[in-house]
């Protein structure tokens, strides 16, 4: 973990702001994000904000999309308000039914670094 005085680079500066995000006067935001998967080609952020609200306040809902077609790729994430919020919303919704599939919910990993073409 990175501190205020052993931040040197730009990089190191943009990982502290990722890993330690501050709101306010100090006040660390305790947000979990989910990923989702499984879903319905035809399900909508709509319908994961509704479903999601169940559990606690959402702060956003992204599905991702296949760049040529727009299409669905049947998987999105949703970033509940808090942690506690995100595991309720693991135990209620990993495995439930939605749009005729099998819900998996999970906390989201960090992406990795992929090569260029």
């Amino acid at each position: 973990m990175f501190t205020r005085a052993s931040v040197n680079s730009l990089q190191e500066r943009s990982l502290l702001e990722v890993r330690n995000p501050i709101e306010g006067k100090g006040k660390k935001l305790m947000s979990m994000k989910l990923y989702v998967g499984n879903l319905s080609f035809e399900t909508s952020s709509n319908e994961l904000q509704t479903l999601f609200a169940q559990t606690g306040t959402v702060e956003s809902v992204s599905l991702i999309e296949d760049r040529e077609t727009g299409r669905s790729r049947g998987y999105g994430f949703v970033e509940m308000s808090t942690k506690e919020e995100g595991a309720a919303a693991i135990e209620k919704f990993n495995g439930q039914e939605l749009g005729g599939r099998f819900l998996k919910v999970d906390e989201a990993k960090p992406r990795e670094n992929r090569a260029g073409f």
